[in-house]
């Protein structure tokens, strides 16, 4: 695996550095967030580790910057401590997932290696299934031009299902994505949130988008038919 760590705090940078190398994985630093998008730009990488408080230029503008030029190298973002409205932006800016600091390295190496697992082709900034449209950028949902009105846990639920393009999601992969590895929601959380999720996106509607698979999780399907 080689991954590009964008982080002003030298020493910080170093440590994770060391503990990566130890992992026999390559690393890239860069300290200043324009030398971190150029470099992102020019080499490849299987992960990118982008801090948002950045000399020149944040995180949040790299990111976006780097989608803009095509380049969907996952991205992985350092938040700021309990910093909620940081990691919507970073999602909405098209981050693949975040990480609180401070964090355990441990957990650090198990979000690389899950982010190095994905497909990295391009994604569309406005997902579609049939009828359903989710903008992550605006934080708007519509079904065949209704607007529905989701929470932001909903919306993050939802907007997991859609970018798996009709593939199962575990329910695992849900709770890491919606509520992150490092928190331990009640062992129902999922379900109670797909319930939450179907009353506003399927009950009002002909036909239902999200769907069970047995032993498995949840996917969004079309409601267009074949």
């Amino acid at each position: 695996m080689r991954v590009l760590l964008v982080e002003d705090e030298v020493r910080l940078a170093a440590v994770i550095c060391e503990g990566l190398d130890a992992e026999g994985i390559d690393v890239d630093i860069e300290h200043d967030g324009a030398d971190g998008l150029w470099r992102a730009t020019e080499g490849s990488y299987d992960v990118i580790v982008l801090d948002i408080m950045l000399p020149s230029m944040n995180g949040y503008v790299v990111c976006r910057e780097l989608r803009a030029n095509g380049v969907w190298t996952p991205v992985l973002m350092l938040t700021a401590k309990d910093g909620e409205y940081d990691e919507a932006e970073a999602l909405d800016t098209g981050a693949d997932d975040f990480l609180r600091k401070p964090f355990s390295f441990v957990v650090l190496l198990a979000r690389l290696r899950a982010l190095a697992r994905r497909r990295t082709g391009e994604r569309p900034t406005v997902l579609q299934c049939g009828t359903l449209r989710l903008d992550p950028a605006t934080a708007e949902v519509s079904r065949g031009g209704q607007t529905i009105d989701l929470t932001r846990r909903e919306m993050a639920l939802l907007e997991v299902l859609m970018r798996a393009d009709g593939d199962a999601v575990a329910r695992s992969a849900i709770i890491d994505h919606v509520w992150g590895i490092d928190d331990e929601p009640a062992s129902n959380v999922v379900d109670v949130y797909i319930r939450y999720l179907r009353r506003k996106v399927d009950d009002p509607f002909d036909r239902p988008i999200i769907s069970t698979v047995r032993g498995v999780g949840y996917r969004a399907i079309s409601d267009l038919g074949s």
